[in-house]
């Protein structure tokens, strides 16, 4: 039996990808009643801060990674072959939005949602510098409903030394849409969804909020800049300030539609970075953002089974054009 000690990469042929293991997560804090270690003075916290890139204390990457173990029970050596392993080079870090453990998003001021679109952009840009990583993914999860295991507000960023299997997909279909139209995918979008009204949820200066024709989520707003820049680090101070407005407007009605707490995953898409093969990808790919929210109804869950995670075959149960009225109805 081969134990995984360390964190490493291992090749999954069928899908052309890596899988992360790392058994070392498995001992992670979970929903701790007595305390919290992301609060000031707590575990490896300073006593104060106001937003905080923190490394990640269970990572599932390192940019000083070990070498992964190429050992079977007894001691024998692995033969190259079908199984394939690899450093698990990367960065893991914890993003700290306050330090108000009950503190909602949508409560900070504008000016400390700022700190936090410039502490994305920062940490973006620093380990953007490191040539093995080829794309850095910032993200948030909120709610138990998907997996939050310290509810202190918090987002968290991986840095891959791979294309991860979603964005890569992106990638390749917006080229491909590029090269067949002329035009971005993301600039056509905007623009139809626009003339469409229905789905759209908010708009500001930069950017443009709606329930896309296709997500399979219901309430899975996508938040696109109006410029199409590539990534964050792109972005003027205003730009920032209204990705900051949209973010709060959308998250302040996610806990209105069903009058709760309103759970949801919000993951940053931007282009890649040190790698050659999109070197290009700012003519077809653009910085957007992707909410998937499990919620149905105030007390269902759109649950991700079997057609969806063994086949890949989307399926959404409500209809996106009334999702969208719902919300833009609760945001002002």
């Amino acid at each position: 039996m081969h134990i995984c000690l360390m964190p490493e990469l291992r090749w999954n042929p069928l899908l052309d990808t890596w899988t992360m293991v790392a058994t070392n997560r498995q001992n992670r804090p979970h929903l701790p009643k007595d305390y919290c270690p992301f609060c000031p003075g707590g575990a490896n916290m300073p006593a104060s801060y106001d937003v905080l890139a923190y490394p990640n204390d269970f990572p599932a990457l390192s940019l000083e990674p070990r070498p992964p173990l190429n050992l079977h029970r007894g001691g024998r050596l692995e033969k190259p072959g079908i199984f394939r392993k690899a450093e698990a080079v990367g960065k893991c870090e914890v993003i700290l939005y306050s330090p108000e453990h009950d503190k909602k998003f949508y409560e900070l001021s504008d000016a400390h949602l700022l700190k936090i679109v410039e502490l994305w952009n920062s940490r973006f840009h620093e380990i953007a510098k490191d040539e093995r990583v080829k794309y850095i993914f910032e993200f948030e999860n909120k709610g138990e409903e998907v997996g939050v295991t310290i509810p202190h507000p918090h987002g968290q960023l991986y840095a891959y030394s791979w294309v991860p299997l979603k964005i890569r997909e992106e990638l390749e279909n917006c080229k491909k849409y590029f090269k067949a139209h002329g035009s971005s995918v993301f600039a056509d979008l905007n623009k139809a969804e626009k003339k469409h009204k229905q789905r759209v949820v908010y708009e500001n200066k930069s950017f443009i909020a709606y329930i896309p024709y296709f997500t399979d989520y219901p309430y899975g707003v996508f938040v696109v800049n109006k410029a199409l820049k590539g990534n964050i680090t792109r972005f003027t101070v205003q730009e920032k300030k209204d990705l900051a407005d949209v973010l709060k407007k959308i998250t302040a009605g996610f806990d209105k539609i069903f009058d709760r707490p309103f759970p949801y995953m919000m993951c940053l898409h931007q282009t890649p970075v040190n790698e050659k093969k999109y070197a290009d990808a700012e003519n077809y790919y653009a910085f957007h953002i992707e909410f998937y929210p499990p919620l149905r109804a105030k007390d269902k869950i759109k649950w991700y089974s079997g057609s969806e995670m063994g086949a890949g075959a989307a399926a959404n149960p409500l209809d996106v054009d009334e999702c969208a009225g719902i919300l833009r109805s609760k945001i002002k």
